[in-house]
């Protein structure tokens, strides 16, 4: 009998509890985490204030005319290249303009006998040159495919040598403008640094060059083709504030 009402009062105890554990047990919400949305690539923009330097490759094709009538024949003037640039440039939706000022050191140099002189070489050396270019471009995000033109400049020093000996006859330099038409492809490689590659033609003027120790003078005439790699800095926004 006692054990009946042992028995008896477990069962209502246990009875009693049920409640309380089928609260602890009813079914919770379920919490799904929604997973984040894609974040979209960060678009490059390429407008702002930029500086760099560039190097290469350069060649100048000069052909001398005697006293501007009778042809002394042509050579190509090649050799390497270095130098700075500095420029700005606006970005309107994807299209990118922007000025640029380019100053190089070069060493092209090159010669051929004379056709006119068998017994002498002509001779001509590119020591220097300048561009003052606008620029135009189409900007797929990170990379940035541009034309550019403008004005150009070139330093050049001119010579006459004896075919046999080598020794030098004659002398002379001078400093001639012309135009430059380029293309080039650039890309972003930080917020900050781009680098690139530029292809650019000189189209120079012709050049009186008089000879101190020469009688008469040369009708010279110029063309440059450049290859440079260029690597660029952009100054951030605060910088043009």
């Amino acid at each position: 009998m006692k054990n009946l009402l042992i028995l008896t009062a477990s069962i209502g105890a246990l009875s009693a509890a049920a409640p309380a554990f089928g609260a602890d047990f009813a079914v919770q919400p379920v919490n799904i985490k929604v997973p984040p949305l894609p974040v979209a690539a960060p678009i490059n923009d390429w407008t702002g204030y930029y500086v760099g330097i560039n190097g290469g490759w350069g060649s100048s094709d000069n052909c001398w005319d005697f006293n501007g009538v009778t042809p002394e024949g042509c050579h190509n003037s090649t050799g390497g290249t270095i130098g700075g640039q500095i420029g700005y440039r606006w970005q309107i939706f994807r299209t990118v303009y922007g000025i640029e000022g380019q100053g190089n050191w070069a060493d092209f140099s090159g010669s051929n006998v004379s056709t006119a002189f068998p017994g002498s070489t002509v001779g001509t050396k590119t020591d220097a040159f300048g561009l003052l270019t606008g620029h135009v471009g189409y900007a797929f995000n990170a990379v940035l495919l541009y034309a550019k033109g403008g004005a150009a400049v070139t330093s050049n020093t001119y010579h006459i040598n004896s075919v046999g000996t080598g020794t030098e006859f004659a002398r002379n330099n001078d400093v001639r403008w012309g135009g430059a038409l380029g293309a080039g492809v650039e890309v972003s490689l930080t917020p900050s640094w781009s680098a690139g590659v530029e292809y650019d033609h000189l189209f120079m003027q012709g050049s009186n060059v008089t000879f101190p120790t020469a009688v008469g003078a040369d009708r010279v005439h110029q063309d440059i083709d450049l290859i440079t790699a260029r690597l660029n800095y952009k100054f951030s926004p605060a910088f043009a504030k």
